[in-house]
């Protein structure tokens, strides 16, 4: 098993009934809704995220 942190709840309808999947890395299915989905890290924003009310930085 991976080192990864794995989803503690299924995106489309929240059960915390998941599985990995078999058909590839970072890929889970949930007991719940029947539904499989794939998780992937894309990278870091370059400029960070800002609140759209106040402009400041979000941490």
């Amino acid at each position: 098993m991976s080192e990864r942190a794995a989803p503690f709840h299924c995106p489309y309808c929240g059960d915390e009934d998941l599985r990995p999947g078999e058909q590839s890395h970072g890929t889970w299915e949930c007991g719940g809704c029947n539904r499989a989905f794939q998780l992937k890290f894309l990278g870091l924003l370059a400029r960070g995220l800002r609140r759209p009310d106040t402009g400041e930085d979000r941490t």
